[in-house]
């Protein structure tokens, strides 16, 4: 019995010895397909930070559906510590302020999205921090366009269908032209498609309508807002790592979430001509449309800040002097 005592000492005794030296983290993002850029953004994120720390911190990402996490509670299972980090494009359920960037016709560029972000960054980790969670980073998908199954020229043209949103600040931009909002998990929308429960959708070439194209003729390139996904870890998980470790961590996540947002605009163009060869009705926006858009959108950014409250109506300040608007 002595002996098995010490035994059984010795074991844990090099348990924790070895762990002390390798941390492994485990992962999840949203997305199910491992070619995307957002996917091979982490896993090069893991692969970078595995050999700058010679293997004492290691990830294992585990794609969309294969752990029983929801997409739109991410942030709330990294928080909980189910997971230690993770990335999450549904995010703005459980941080709602972050959705000030995904305003429709508030950010018209990619000049307009970094300024934007980098007033918006102290809020949002103070945000993500209220949730027991640490923001790293992040990346940003193409201009959020629309694809229809209806013929569609300007916006004018939106009127009485229904359209897929991933917001209830997309739906807006929807209903002030006509359209119905119809919100849908990413799985509903190809049957939505085929059913006419829904007529169209508001992603990217290179997001959703890379997965859903077959079902859509129709792309109006007409930019109504950015989507973007934040890269975020536990925060007890991430204080336990070594001052060194978060920096290098910190460092990695930013430079890949720069490469992931350039490979998806490139991407965004193949897809668009790939698309466009398979049969889809390319269309520019009409002439004055975004100027129209703008102008009748413009109250409501006001009106949605004030409705949730002084610290919404700061965040929106922030972004509007931050990009001159």
């Amino acid at each position: 019995m002595k002996i098995k005592t010490i035994g059984t000492i010795a074991l844990m005794t090099a348990t924790v010895t070895s762990y002390s030296h390798a941390t492994e983290w485990t992962g999840y993002t949203y997305s199910s397909v491992a070619t995307t850029a957002a996917v091979k953004g982490m896993n090069r994120i893991g692969e970078r930070i595995a050999a700058e720390t010679n293997g004492d911190l290691t990830f294992k990402l585990h794609l969309g559906k294969t752990l029983q996490i929801k997409s739109s509670d991410i942030t709330q299972a990294v928080g909980d510590g189910v997971v230690d980090y993770g990335a999450d494009f549904f995010f703005s359920g459980n941080v709602p302020i972050a959705r000030v960037l995904n305003l429709p016709m508030l950010i018209e560029n990619d000049d307009e999205w970094r300024k934007a972000y980098a007033a918006m960054e102290p809020t949002l980790k103070d945000a993500f921090k209220q949730q027991g969670v640490e923001l790293l980073g992040g990346y940003r998908y193409p201009k959020q366009i629309i694809f229809t199954t209806f013929e569609i020229d300007d916006l004018s043209d939106l009127a009485g269908h229904k359209i897929r949103v991933t917001s209830p600040e997309q739906g807006k931009f929807i209903e002030t032209f006509g359209g119905s909002p119809i919100t849908l998990s990413g799985s509903e929308v190809p049957t939505a498609l085929e059913r006419g429960v829904i007529e169209g959708v508001l992603t990217a070439s290179a997001g959703g309508a890379k997965k859903w194209h077959e079902f859509l003729p129709n792309n109006y390139r007409f930019a109504v807002n950015y989507g973007n996904s934040m890269i975020i870890a536990n925060s007890d998980t991430f204080a336990d790592l070594s001052a060194d470790q978060q920096a290098k961590l910190r460092a990695i996540v930013s430079e890949e979430g720069e490469i992931t947002s350039a490979e998806f605009l490139v991407d965004e163009e193949t897809q668009m001509k790939s698309q466009q060869a398979a049969g889809m009705k390319i269309v520019m926006p009409a002439t004055g449309d975004a100027a129209m858009a703008r102008e009748k959108l413009k109250p409501y950014w006001s009106a949605w800040a004030k409705e949730n409250g002084p610290e919404y109506e700061k965040a929106l300040a922030s972004v509007l002097s931050a990009i001159g608007k």
